[in-house]
Order: structure tokens, then sequence, then C-alpha cells
């Protein structure tokens, strides 16, 4: 469970590729991951925001690959392609409160929605649900999806097919895509999706019907017509051995700041916006006042920037639950760790901080999540990570409760260290160390604008932020304006994601 989580619980429009990546600089040296980690890493966390098991986009982007060079592209589209695959589901936490307010489970329901069962009283439920805001919930997800490919320099035709990612053949599908249509590269994705999960679901047989059913609407007939021809033997490669998963490097020696992969992750709960910077931040400095190398500084850093990705795997209904919670709500809350955990198997050289990471939830007593370990068995950096992410959360705002006072919250995370549950010496680092400010970049938002958007960033209403701020709604909504055209983004998640990225929350 996260720190915190309850009182005494032992535990867009295009404004240039060159300038945006240019703000989205590192923090410190050494806090980058590859593009392709970072690429493979979204792919983790969107398997885990759509409820599915955490290699369907890497099977997604093997078959699309295959799709693509049988229609006939190059090599260069084929890279394209499977960058698209993987970048798919990178705006599912975007709009995660969005669905959840329509849907309740906001992991478990969109599950049922690609499993597209007729006869899944779920599957009809949420398809009802969702019906009238399909329109604005696709334009948050394309949004921040195409500002994620920006970041991480994708190809143009990358970016752009996932501005457009849930454009259909027919036109009939949300399309987003402001120019030049809407690429191939969306169709194979599709068709790709839906023999990986159809087939999974429902078996090869039924799954070639209803993607015959869709062909020449979904997607092109031509599609559709090389995956009845095909799909037979591609599924028996995948399922007869993992050497597939041996996919291309993207990016040549780019890298994306590791901040991106953070403020992806917070992006699911409002009310979480900038936790993961401000935990990673607390956990470096918490490291130099223990005396700890660099190194080990850095690794604090990456790992607490990092230890949020398991959260995707549990429903925002769970996460924003106010009463008590139930022994399944908990257990999925136990569970968040584990899957930061195994996160490591899949983004290479990021596994080393992911499983540190994964250690926020141990407690020394054996109490916590998801190990239960205890002592010398959590390493110091996890330790680190562990106080740091409790003493940023007892003064973080939380649906259960208000922020707490640093005083307040020094006292808490004390009196537990003082109980055996956090090690001492690392509360002592954390609480007492002063975390460095972060350096402005050229977009500048006034000190008004900035203190609108940060409530709007955090879920707050206009209604909500204009009371707190002593100010007409209208003005909010003006300001509101002026951020979203000064960061060149249409929705809140996508311009509280470059928000972030640029450092001006």
């Amino acid at each position: 469970m996260p720190p915190g989580r309850r009182a005494g619980y032992r535990s867009n429009i295009r404004c240039g590729q060159d300038s945006a990546y240019r703000y989205n600089r590192p923090m410190y040296p050494d806090t980058t991951a590859s593009i392709t980690d970072a690429m493979h890493t979204l792919a983790y966390i969107g398997d885990l925001s759509m409820g599915q098991p955490t290699d369907h986009s890497l099977r997604t982007s093997w078959l699309a690959s295959r799709i693509a060079g049988a229609a006939g592209c190059d090599d260069a589209s084929i890279a394209a392609v499977r960058q698209v695959a993987l970048l798919r589901w990178s705006g599912c936490t975007a709009n995660a409160a969005e669905f959840s307010a329509l849907i309740g489970d906001d992991v478990g329901m969109r599950a049922k929605m690609l499993s597209q069962n007729p006869t899944d009283p779920d599957f009809i439920r949420a398809g009802k649900a969702i019906f009238s805001e399909i329109q604005p919930l696709s334009q948050i997800h394309c949004e921040v999806s195409g500002e994620i490919a920006l970041m991480l320099q994708a190809p143009a035709e990358v970016e752009h097919a996932l501005r457009a990612i849930f454009a259909t053949y027919d036109g009939v599908g949300p399309n987003h895509a402001r120019q030049g249509g809407v690429p191939a590269s969306v169709y194979m994705v599709a068709l790709a999706s839906d023999i990986e999960i159809l087939s999974r679901e429902q078996g090869l047989p039924r799954a070639l019907e209803v993607i015959a059913r869709k062909s020449g609407k979904t997607y092109p007939s031509a599609l559709a017509d090389i995956a009845a021809h095909h799909a037979a033997g591609w599924l028996e490669v995948l399922n007869r051995d993992e050497d597939w998963q041996a996919s291309p490097a993207f990016g040549g020696s780019g890298a994306v700041p590791l901040e991106l992969l953070a403020d992806v992750i917070d992006l699911k709960l409002p009310w979480m916006t900038g936790y993961s910077r401000r935990v990673a931040e607390a956990a470096r400095c918490g490291a130099a006042a223990m005396g700890l190398d660099a190194e080990a500084q850095a690794r604090c850093y990456r790992a607490a920037l990092v230890h949020g990705i398991g959260r995707a795997a549990v429903p925002n209904t769970v996460w924003n639950a106010t009463g008590r919670l139930s022994a399944a709500a908990r257990e999925q809350l136990r569970l968040a760790p584990y899957w930061t955990f195994r996160a490591g198997m899949r983004i290479g050289a990021l596994a080393g901080d992911a499983d540190i990471g994964s250690y926020a939830g141990e407690r020394l007593d054996g109490s916590g999540a998801f190990r239960a370990c205890a002592g010398t068995a959590i390493p110091v950096e996890g330790k680190i990570v562990a106080a740091a992410a409790a003493w940023i959360a007892l003064q973080s705002a939380r649906p259960w409760r208000a922020a707490m006072c640093a005083d307040e919250a020094c006292a808490l995370i004390e009196g537990e260290a003082a109980a055996g549950r956090f090690d001492a010496a690392a509360v002592r680092a954390v609480s007492g160390a002063m975390p460095q400010a972060g350096a402005r970049d050229k977009i500048v938002l006034t000190e008004r604008e900035a203190d609108v958007f940060r409530g709007i960033s955090m879920g707050q209403t206009n209604k909500e932020v204009a009371r707190a701020l002593a100010i007409s709604p209208s003005t909010v909504r003006t300001h509101v304006e002026n951020v979203f055209r000064k960061l060149g983004c249409t929705s809140r998640a996508a311009a509280t994601l470059k928000a972030s990225t640029l450092r001006l929350l």
C-alpha cells in the first residue's frame, strides 16, 4: 500500500520538436533511460492500465510488424509500426480519472471493452456508459500519447499515428489527427491488437470471425485478408518460444529523462500530480544527508521516479476510496509494488531502479508490501525511498484526508520509525534535507496562472479553484485558457504532463 494510505497503517498543437525536447532535460546527470527502455516501460504501464497481460503490447508490436511486412512496407515503416504499437496505450493514465467516473473500475472494465465479447454484460454496460463521452475520452488519450511521442523524439509518423490512434478506416471512429489523414500504421496496430486479444480471449476461429466483420470498417479489407492467411502461423511462433521479445532498439543513442516516466505514472490520479518527482528529490537529498556517494544518490532518485509503475494496475476507485477498504482492495494495493518489481523484467537497463523502487511499501518490521521482508533484507536505498515516499505522501492531500503540515508529518513518521517500521536514520535524513529547486524553462507562467493551474492539475474544478483563491470562476477559466495556449495543449492531462516536464508546477 502507498505510504500514508490510512492513519496507523503499517505499512495538442505541436510546438516544435526541438524546443519541446530541449526543455525536457533530466534534473540530474545519470537519470535518463534509453528511448527503447522508455517505450517498453510505457508499454508495460499501458498494459497494466488496460487490464492486459504484461506482454500484450510487445506481442501486438510483433504482430503489427508482421502485418506491415506482409503488406509490403519498408524497414522504416515497419519500425514505426512497432513503436506505435508499444506506445498505443501510453495515454491511458491520462483519462483514467474520467473512465473511472463513468464506469467505476477503469482497469477491469477497459479489459472487458477490449475483449469485445457481446455476451458479456459488463462489455455491454461499459459500451453504453462511455458512448456519449467517447470523443473527449479519446481526445485526452490521443493528445497525451502524441505529446509523449514528441518528447521521445519518435518519428513524425509515430506521433501522427498516436494522435489518431482510435481512427477507423470507415471514418466512424474518433479521429484527432489534424492533418495528413490517418497513417496506415493505425489500422495495422488495431488489427494486430484484435488478433492478440481476441485469439487469447475467445480463440482464433472466433477472432477471425470478428476481424472479418470489422473488415473494411475498422481496418482495410486487404489487411484483414492478411490476418486470415497468416494469423495462425504468427500466433504459433508467439506461443512456441520467447525469441520474438528481442525487439529492435529505437532512437539510436538517444535518451529520455526518467522524469517523463514519473509524470506519465502520476497522471492516473490527478491528486498525485508531481508526487513521484517530489519523492525522488526527497530520496536524493536523504541519500546525500546520509553520506551516500553520488552513484547511490542517483539510484535513490531514479528508483523513486519509477516506484509508482505498479499503481497503474489498481483501479482508481480503490485509490480514491475514503472509507474502510475491503480485503480484496487491500490486496490490490499490496500488489502494486509487485508490479513495479515485475517491470524490471521488461525494461532492460531500468531493472535495478524498478527493483529498488518496489521496496517503497516495505517496512522494517515485516508489515509492509509486497515481500513483507524485514530489517537487513531491505537495501539501504529501499529504506530511503520508503521513508521519502511516506514523508511526501503525508504532506500531500488525499481523498481520505487533508495534507499534513511538516511538523505533523514529522511527528507521525518519527513515531513509525520509533515503532520499528521505518529506518530512523533514513527518516531523519529525508525529513531534514532541503530539496533543490528545479530549474525553470523558457515558457513562463504568471504567479496567478501557476496557482490556478496547480489546482486544476490536481483535479479541482474551476469553482473549487476559484473558491480557494477567492477569485471568480470566469477568471479561473481565463487563466486556464492562457496556460493551455502557452503550453499548446487542449486538455488538462496533456497540459499537466507538459507543465510537469517543463517544471512549471
